[in-house]
């Protein structure tokens, strides 16, 4: 029963044996082997020839728990106990799942099952050695399904040696059938208890306890962005990673690109990792022990393992689909063996949130603070009764009263789960025991959130937990629930107070905030089927790189003004000259800063090309293969001079708005070094990436000359104009640029018209003086003329020629000036970009 091939294994033999192995069994077979092991033996057979490794085993099947509740009369014992089940109350829940387990647990196995596993054991023992170390994982014939994960219902037992563990631990996983947990998703999923078996997978161990395991999904958790995969990664077993007791490292790569063979980790996020999961020598399988500060502060994974993981990821994905008939993105475990140095896929099941969800309307959420909005998040979910319909948070409630210039300074931060905001009291609870003293509506702050809290999950209105990673169980949980979440903060358990108000935020990019009160917000709800499409471009100006991947589900043509600005102030922080000469600099103290910031890295100017590529190509992926323009930095001196060890390297000017910025940087011999890595990192973001719909632009170029300058040095720094398709624009916002604009098409291959400067040097107006603000107008007939102009000579020179500035979504009879004057795209903040967009198909339908 436990060694006949699958070829020779008829389908009745098959339901009727009490063990498979792994490579006797297929996709098809989760009722009898259940979700998880029949994963595992698809995987080794369909994929382990193309190069995935996957260790091998065994698997209980669905017949042999029937056999056992049906040999000892434990059904009709359970049907009677759980006749009163209320999983509504914790108490009951409690009562009614203790009791089950026990059941099970004092009931002995069958002389034959016992002997089944044995032998079973003892054959892998053969193959390995003595005692080989397993894990006995359960895998429920409903679990892993597209719809329902079942994410860490039942129990997993690691370092498992000898045959009475083995027969001990697979005793608890049949239990495990009936942790609380288990009860109250089956319940909540619509699931029968009793129509529903119990599948054990004994598996080698992959001695990641030496090395480092994590979790991988081949889709973006927490937008739904179908081309990225994520991976996260810690030291020690990946149980800590699974059940959020650490803070894991966190990697995207770019799918198309990767498979096209390029090299595109779009982001690297180092993680704490304070605890690692390691072999026990005493009475317990593992344990936990402290990761040294060295290894703290070092990536887990190289590059070339993250693009393994990938490929691996890529593969694993297109497989299943292929399988179902339909794109179906994995929620992937793996590990890394610390004797051979050889990862593995330990795991891998339908990721059951973000590939749900229809992407037929598209969700807005943004806290609206006075007559300003901060954060724009969207998510594609399936329509409401209204086609646009808009609600507002409960901002009369709030108790924080904001002046319109004040941002709202969080409380705590963390790794947002979902792009949702919510708000409510906050219940501290630090003890699964007290889980009955949660009340509905309430935000649950705890140390960590695992699938134990999951019957009180449901019912909170936000969550957030100290530990934990986007791929904890308590983040997969959250997600089905639709719960928003913020997780890994750290000390959340302390900042926060029992019975406070306060507004959880997920919806400004990755990092969730918790603000104190109850702030206004709105949801926008748009129908997306009724959304015209222009034959002027709609593009997007785009910042945080954080932000992109949501943003990239708004309708779009692709970014017309992506800010290096925005990646050079927040994530380097650090002025490129200081790196450049970091050995010189004077400031002790700005020193030390630099050297803890960069503390990965004896080559500090890596340093500033690693972030700045990151950055840009993870906005290049979001929108890939639409055309991203970044615009090179455009910092003022005294801009530059704030970031860390700038002051030595910036001179002093009276008027910086119109001084030493933009082209005059990048060929002087104060900033040509820097310019350099500037460049290095749209090299690498196109050729090594492999994301050449990146268009580079030069911003603030007085003269024809200066730009033709500005191309040497590109072409010193492997950005040639033309080779590898390579196209330079340039920003349209100087008067010299309108007059002279046919010897600016001589130079460059489009322009973008900057309307706010333009506004301010055609004017004569300083936009940052109150005195003449008034002034200050896109809509002047002077403007408008310099407008027209620039058009025009760029149509005649066979040009694209695009507006970035914010004139077109505040003025609507502005967006008409310039489809009546054939602009090619018009860029706009992502808040204005649907508004707009109706506003000019109506100019386009008027003028057909």
């Amino acid at each position: 029963m436990t060694t006949v091939s699958k070829s020779t294994l008829s389908l009745f033999a098959q339901e009727r044996s009490l063990i498979l192995w792994f490579d006797e069994i297929g996709i098809a077979d989760i009722p009898v082997v259940g979700g998880k092991n029949a994963s595992l033996g698809e995987m080794i057979q369909q994929l382990t020839p193309k190069g995935i490794n996957v260790p091998t085993g065994f698997a209980t099947t669905a017949y042999a728990y029937r056999h056992f509740i049906q040999s000892a009369g434990l059904e009709a014992k359970l049907r009677k106990l759980f006749a009163d089940l209320d999983v509504e109350d914790v108490k009951n829940l409690r009562e009614r799942g203790k009791k089950a387990r026990s059941l099970l647990i004092h009931t002995p196995f069958t002389v034959e099952l016992r002997e089944a596993i044995a032998t079973a054991y003892h054959s892998l023992c053969e193959r390995y050695h003595a005692d080989t170390d397993v894990a006995v994982r359960s895998s429920a014939t409903a679990e892993d399904l597209p719809d329902a994960s079942f994410a860490g219902q039942q129990e997993t037992y690691l370092n498992v040696v000898g045959v009475e563990g083995v027969l001990a631990a697979c005793h608890k996983c049949f239990a495990s059938l009936f942790t609380d947990r288990a009860i109250s998703y089956r319940h909540t999923k619509g699931f029968d208890h009793f129509s529903i078996a119990l599948a054990v997978g004994v598996q080698k161990m992959v001695r990641s306890d030496l090395a480092t395991s994590g979790v991988m999904f081949s889709i973006d958790t927490e937008t739904g962005f179908k081309d990225a995969a994520l991976i996260t990664a810690a030291y020690g077993l990946g149980e800590n990673v699974v059940q959020g007791s650490v803070n894991p490292d966190e990697y995207y790569v770019f799918k198309p690109t990767l498979k096209a063979g390029f090299c595109p980790i779009i982001d690297k996020k180092l993680g704490s990792k304070e605890l690692k999961m390691i072999y026990d020598d005493g009475s317990k399988f593992t344990k936990n022990v402290s990761v040294s500060a060295s290894e703290r502060g070092q990536f887990a994974l190289n590059d070339q393992e993250i693009l393994q993981l990938a490929s691996w990821a890529c593969l694993i994905e297109d497989h299943y689909s292929q399988i179902h008939g339909i794109f179906t993105p994995m929620d992937i475990e793996w590990a890394k063996d610390g004797i051979t140095n050889q990862l593995f896929i330990v795991q891998a099941r339908p990721e059951t949130v973000q590939s749900q969800k229809k992407g037929n309307v598209l969700r807005s959420y943004r806290l609206v603070l006075g007559n300003r909005e901060l954060g724009t998040c969207t998510e594609r979910l399936v329509p409401s009764e209204a086609e646009v319909s808009r609600s507002i948070g409960n901002g009369e409630n709030s108790h924080s009263s904001l002046p319109d210039s004040q941002s709202p300074i969080p409380l705590i931060t963390g790794s947002a789960i979902g792009e949702a905001i919510s708000q409510g009291k906050v219940r501290l609870i630090l003890d699964v025991q007290k889980l009955d003293q949660f009340q509905v509506g309430e935000v649950l702050v705890t140390e960590r959130t695992d699938p134990d809290w999951e019957p009180i999950m449901k019912r909170a209105s936000a969550i957030v937990s100290n530990s934990g990673g986007r791929t904890c169980h308590a983040a997969i949980i959250a997600r089905e629930l639709g719960v928003p979440a913020i997780v890994g903060c750290g000390n959340a358990t302390e900042i926060l107070k029992p019975g406070q108000e306060v507004t959880i935020s997920c919806a400004e990019g990755e990092e969730g905030k918790v603000y104190a009160g109850l702030l206004p917000f709105e949801v926008e709800e748009v129908l997306l089927e009724n959304l015209p499409r222009t034959r002027t471009q709609i593009l997007m100006n785009v910042g945080n790189p954080q932000e992109a991947l949501s943003l990239s589900a708004i309708p779009n043509d692709g970014v017309g003004l992506a800010r290096t600005e925005f990646i050079i102030a927040n994530q380097i922080q650090i002025h490129p000259m200081a790196l450049i000469h970091y050995k010189l600099l004077k400031d002790e103290f700005v020193k030390a800063k630099i050297a803890n910031i960069t503390s990965l890295y004896d080559d500090k100017p890596q340093y500033f090309v690693d972030k700045l590529a990151q950055g840009i190509g993870r906005i290049a992926a979001a929108f890939y293969p639409k055309p991203v323009i970044v615009r090179m930095s455009d910092f003022k001196s005294n801009e530059y001079a704030n970031l860390l060890g700038g002051q030595q390297f910036e001179p002093n000017e009276e008027n910086p708005m119109l001084g030493w910025r933009g082209a005059a940087r990048y060929y002087d011999e104060g900033y040509r070094e820097a310019f350099a890595l500037e460049c290095h990192a749209i090299k690498r973001v196109r050729e090594e990436m492999g994301l050449t719909n990146v268009i580079p632009m030069i911003p603030f170029c007085r003269t024809p000359d200066e730009g033709r300058l500005v191309l040497a040095e590109m072409a010193k720094n492997g950005l040639k104009q033309g080779v590898n398709d390579l196209q330079i624009y340039v920003m349209c916002e100087l008067p010299s640029n309108v007059i002279l604009a046919e010897d600016f098409a001589d130079v460059f291959d489009g322009f973008s018209i900057g309307s706010n400067d333009l506004t301010q040097l055609t004017l004569g107006i300083d936009r940052d003086s109150a005195l003449v603000a008034r002034l200050f107008d896109e809509r002047s007939p002077a403007v408008k003329q310099m407008v027209k102009m620039a058009i025009k000579a760029a149509k005649k020179y066979n040009r694209k020629i695009g507006i970035c500035g914010q004139a077109p979504s505040d003025y609507p009879e502005f967006a008409q000036f310039l489809v009546e004057q054939g602009i090619d795209s018009i860029s706009l903040n992502p808040d204005s970009v649907l508004k707009t967009m109706l506003e000019v198909a109506k100019v386009e339908g008027n003028n057909s």
